[in-house]
């Protein structure tokens, strides 16, 4: 069973850094897309990044588009999310998700396109 536990959220003002991880176990973690979206209280789930499965695309949310950065280590099954400059609308629940099918990319952006989730990590930002 493919579990992903997230990690890395705290509290932090406006302006600084976090770096979320997501650790996969249950499976091999080559070979399959990954991606992060994220949660705020009253709101719907949004995309935030995504990986292709190979790792050789790349997709971000217009919002996070050059303060983000979402990578993988496949020898240590473990997904990043670097988020820089930090605003206080980025603040919500982050979540870690991937597909059931290896070596296929579903709609990055799409959240029901993915199979699995993990429980969440909170990321508040104080102004």
């Amino acid at each position: 069973q493919v579990q992903l536990v997230e990690s890395g959220g705290g509290l932090v003002q406006a302006g600084g850094s976090l770096r979320l991880s997501c650790a996969a176990s249950g499976r091999s973690f080559s070979g399959y897309a990954m991606g992060w979206f994220r949660q705020a209280p009253g709101k719907e789930r949004e995309f935030v990044a995504a990986l292709s499965w190979s790792g050789g695309r790349i997709y971000y949310a217009d919002s996070v588009k050059g303060r983000f950065t979402i990578s993988r280590d496949n020898a240590k099954n473990t997904m990043y999310l670097q988020m820089n400059s930090l605003k206080p609308e980025d603040t919500a629940v982050y979540y870690c998700t991937t597909v059931s099918s290896r070596y296929r990319d579903p709609v990055p952006s799409m959240a029901r396109s993915y199979d699995y989730w993990g429980q969440g990590t909170q990321v508040t930002v104080s102004s």
